[in-house]
C-alpha cells in the first residue's frame, strides 16, 4: 500500500507478466485518480475543456497535437486563478486542497494521456519528441505519477543532463532546463501548489546517492557565456590601459615662494610711491574701524537706554494693569454678590415655576389618568357585555339547536313507528295471504280426495 500526500488511499498494482521491458506499462497506485490531488482531479472532471473539447480527442495522435499548439506551462492552475499569497504553513491554499481555481489545460492533457492508457512505446515517443518541451515535460511528469518509484531513475537517467529549456511557470518567469525539471521531480516532493506521489523513504534515499554521485555537467551555453564575459572583461580593461596616457612626475612648486616673488617684482616696478599710498590706506582703514567701534559704543548705549526706557514703560504698565485688575476684580466681587442676590431671587422664581409647572403636570397626570381609568371601566363593561351577549346568543343557539334536535328525534321517532306500523301491517297481511292459501290448499286437496274417492267407487262399480 501506498499513501499519496492529503490524496485518496491508492492501491499498490501489480505489474503485468510482460516485465520490465514489455510494452505494457504497469501503474503505480489508484487506477482511478492517477495519484493526482483530489481537487485538482475534480476541477479537471468538471472543466468545460476536458468535458467538451477533450473528449472529442480518442487518438495518441491527437492528444499530442493538442498539447503542442495549448501547452504554455506545465502548472496545475491558471495564471491569476488561485491566490495563495500570504498563506504559509497548513494552510489549505498551500497544501492544494483549497478551493480551488482554473485548472490549467497541461494537468487536463495529462489526465487525458492517463484515460487513453499508454503503451511504453508511445511513453518513449512522449520524453523523445522534438517539436516541443512541454510534450516532453508532460511525458516526464506522467512517469512521475504513474511509474513505480523504483523504476523513476532508470526512467530519467538519461535525460538529467539535458539542456533543452522550458518554462514552467503560469505567465513566465520560471525558465529551467529538462534536466533540472527532472532532478527537482526526484529530490522535491512539492510542484507549485500541489504534491507529487510520495517516494518510499530507502528508494529516495538511493535516488540521492545516485544524484550526488553524479557529477553535473556544465551546460555549454553555460561554458559559451562565461568565456564571452571574460573575453569582454579583458577587451574593456585594454581599451582603459590605452585611454589613459601616461604622464611624468612634475615637480611641485611651493606656493609661498611664488607670492613672495610677485611682491618683490610689484615692489620694484612701482617705487617708494607704492609705499605712501599703501600706508594711507591703512590709516584710513584704522580711523575707520575707530569710527566703527565708537558708533558701536553709542548703540549699545542707546540701546541700553531704550530698553531702560521700555523696561519701565512695561513696569507702568504692569503696574495700571495690576491695579485695574484689581478694581475690576472688586467690580466682579460687587457684581457677584448683587449677582448672588439677584440669582438666588432668580433661582426662587424659576423654583416656584417649576412647582407650579410640576403641579400643573402632575394635575394633567390626574386627569388623563382618571380619564384613562374611565375610559379603561368603559371598554370593561364594553366587554363583559359584549362577552354576556355572546354567552347569551351562544345558550339561544344552543337552546335552539337542542329545540331543533328534539323536533328532529322526535320527527325520526315518529317516523320509526310508522316504518314498524307499516311492517306490521304487511307482516299481518302476509300472515293472512299466507293462512288463506294454506286452507285454499287444503279445500283443494279435500275435494281431489273426494274426487279420487268418487273415482275409485265407480271403478270399483264398474268393475264388479
Amino acid at each position: 500500500m501506498a499513501n499519496v500526500g492529503n490524496q485518496l488511499p491508492t492501491q499498490a498494482v501489480s505489474k503485468p507478466a510482460s516485465g520490465k521491458h514489455g510494452n505494457v506499462l504497469p501503474l503505480w497506485g489508484n487506477e482511478k485518480t492517477m495519484n493526482l490531488n483530489p481537487m485538482i482531479l475534480t476541477n479537471v472532471l468538471s472543466s468545460p475543456y476536458f468535458k467538451v473539447q477533450l473528449y472529442e480527442l480518442k487518438t495518441y495522435h491527437e492528444v499530442v497535437d493538442e498539447i503542442y499548439f495549448k501547452v504554455t506551462h506545465v502548472e496545475p492552475w491558471e495564471k491569476g486563478s488561485r491566490k495563495t499569497a500570504g498563506q504559509t504553513g497548513m494552510c489549505g491554499g498551500v497544501r492544494g486542497v483549497g478551493t480551488g481555481g482554473i485548472v490549467s489545460t497541461a494537468f487536463c492533457l495529462l489526465y487525458k494521456l492517463f484515460t487513453l492508457k499508454l503503451t511504453r512505446k508511445q511513453l518513449m515517443g512522449l520524453i523523445t519528441h522534438t517539436d516541443s518541451p512541454y510534450i516532453r515535460a508532460l511525458g516526464f511528469m506522467y512517469i512521475r505519477y504513474t511509474q513505480p518509484p523504483k523504476d523513476l531513475i532508470e526512467w530519467y537517467d538519461g535525460f538529467l543532463d539535458d539542456e533543452e529549456e522550458l518554462d514552467v511557470k503560469a505567465g513566465g518567469g520560471c525558465v529551467m532546463t529538462i534536466g533540472e525539471m527532472l532532478r527537482s521531480f526526484l529530490t522535491k516532493l512539492e510542484w507549485f501548489s500541489t504534491l507529487f506521489p510520495r517516494i518510499p523513504v530507502p528508494v529516495q534515499k538511493i535516488i540521492d546517492q545516485q544524484i550526488k554521485a553524479r557529477p553535473r555537467k556544465v551546460a555549454q551555453k553555460e561554458r559559451q557565456e562565461d568565456e564571452a564575459a571574460f573575453s569582454e572583461s579583458g577587451r574593456q580593461g585594454e581599451r582603459r590601459r590605452s585611454r589613459t596616457p601616461r604622464r611624468t612626475p612634475s615637480p611641485r612648486r611651493s606656493p609661498k615662494r611664488s607670492r613672495s616673488r610677485s611682491h618683490h617684482r610689484e615692489r620694484d616696478r612701482h617705487g617708494p610711491s607704492f609705499d605712501r599710498e599703501l600706508e594711507r590706506e591703512r590709516d584710513r582703514q584704522r580711523k575707520e574701524r575707530d569710527g566703527k567701534d565708537r558708533d558701536r559704543d553709542r548703540g549699545d548705549r542707546e540701546r541700553q537706554w531704550s530698553r531702560s526706557t521700555d523696561r519701565n514703560q512695561d513696569r507702568r504698565e504692569r503696574r495700571r494693569s495690576r491695579s485695574g485688575s484689581r478694581d475690576r476684580r472688586s467690580e466682579r466681587k460687587d457684581k457677584e454678590r448683587d449677582g448672588g442676590d439677584d440669582r438666588s431671587r432668580r433661582k426662587d422664581r424659576d423654583h416656584h415655576k417649576d412647582r407650579g409647572v410640576e403641579r400643573e403636570r402632575s394635575r394633567d397626570k390626574k386627569s388623563r389618568g382618571e380619564t384613562d381609568d374611565r375610559r379603561h371601566k368603559d371598554d370593561r363593561d364594553r366587554h363583559r357585555e359584549d362577552r354576556k351577549a355572546k354567552r347569551s346568543s351562544r345558550s339561544r343557539s344552543r337552546e335552539r339547536r337542542h329545540k331543533t334536535g328534539g323536533e328532529e328525534k322526535s320527527r325520526k321517532r315518529e317516523r320509526s313507528h310508522s316504518r314498524e306500523r307499516d311492517r306490521e301491517r304487511d307482516g299481518e297481511q302476509r300472515s293472512h295471504k299466507r293462512s288463506c292459501s294454506k286452507e285454499r290448499s287444503q279445500h283443494q286437496r279435500e275435494s281431489s280426495n273426494d274426487q279420487s274417492k268418487h273415482s275409485d267407487r265407480r271403478r270399483s262399480q264398474s268393475t264388479e
